[in-house]
């Protein structure tokens, strides 16, 4: 989440425990200390606490609606929206409570700490769900149909929580946990498809900076352009960036990098005299055995032989 400009930057308030994020939210004790589920019109917080940053020590989901005058802001932009607005934050990411706790939202927050995932397939699928790291302008925008299946898994998950636990508790509550986030994931995928317009301007703008990384030899300067560089000069985050490529492409921001350095390393062996080591070099490889490698394993060929069969 980002503060605006105009607004000082504040050290972010260290939450650790669910319970401390109760007491700071002004509700009532947590029915179980590693999970809760609370609606934003429970939330009674003073405006300098709005304005407070946070981090936590575990998972936040969140789904806000129904803002006042029909604009709900997100990160440092407004969204005209019929149905809700979901975010995720992984722990020690900073949580920005204007952004997500204005007057007037409806809507819903789900924390769960890592510790009650603990012994369950899920603690080690969390990585797999990149929206975690999505930036706040990245946000997940439902229609009325996926509206209505997050809130049934969450109103499962709530009832579970307000019931007198037993064996079956956690299993339930983590499976539906489950749930709710591979339908996000599919919805997340939904948005990628749907929004076509917007992704191939995108996919144009990511040609066009590879395009001038390349024709003015950064390589030889900083490397081979990284995730992070390319998804910073487009202003996402760089699991956002890899996740649409791979729905549009079938390809990671990793592997089109590496595509297109194939392809600039075909274009000089072909068409110069520069050595395998100087193109390397060129490229942005600290050791020529690393292309060499790369190159090798991504055409069947070795730089030497691919040249070869142009003589």
């Amino acid at each position: 989440m980002y503060k605006s400009d105009n607004q000082q930057m504040k050290v972010p308030v260290k939450v650790s425990s669910i319970s401390a994020l109760h007491q700071f939210l002004r509700l009532k004790k947590p029915s179980n200390p590693l999970i809760s589920v609370f609606n934003f019109d429970e939330v009674n917080l003073e405006p300098e606490t709005i304005l407070s940053t946070i981090t936590t020590d575990f998972y936040v989901v969140a789904l806000k609606k129904d803002c006042v005058g029909g604009k709900c802001k997100y990160g440092q932009q407004y969204y005209d929206f019929d149905e809700g607005i979901m975010y995720f934050i992984a722990p020690h990411q900073v949580l920005q409570f204007e952004d997500v706790l204005l007057n007037g939202v409806k809507g819903f927050v789900l924390v769960f700490h890592p510790d009650f995932l603990q012994s369950y397939p899920l603690a080690s699928k969390m990585k797999d769900y990149g929206y975690f790291s999505y930036q706040s302008n990245e946000a997940l925008h439902l229609s009325e149909r996926e509206e209505q299946s997050v809130m049934d898994i969450i109103g499962n998950i709530g009832r579970e929580i307000d019931a007198n636990m037993d064996a079956f508790t956690q299993d339930l509550l983590v499976s539906n946990i489950d749930l709710l986030l591979k339908y996000c994931d599919r919805f997340y995928n939904r948005q990628f498809l749907t929004r076509k317009k917007a992704n191939t301007d995108l996919l144009i703008r990511l040609e066009a900076l590879l395009d001038d990384y390349f024709k003015n030899e950064r390589m030889l300067e900083k490397g081979i352009p990284t995730v992070q560089y390319i998804a910073g000069e487009l202003h996402l985050s760089p699991n956002y960036l890899s996740d649409m490529l791979r729905v549009q492409t079938g390809q990671t921001t990793q592997q089109h990098i590496r595509n297109r350095v194939i392809e600039k390393a075909k274009e000089l062996l072909s068409t110069t005299s520069m050595s395998v080591s100087e193109i390397a070099y060129y490229l942005g490889f600290e050791h020529p055995q690393s292309f060499h490698r790369l190159f090798k394993n991504r055409t069947s060929a070795s730089p030497l032989e691919f040249r070869a069969s142009f003589n």
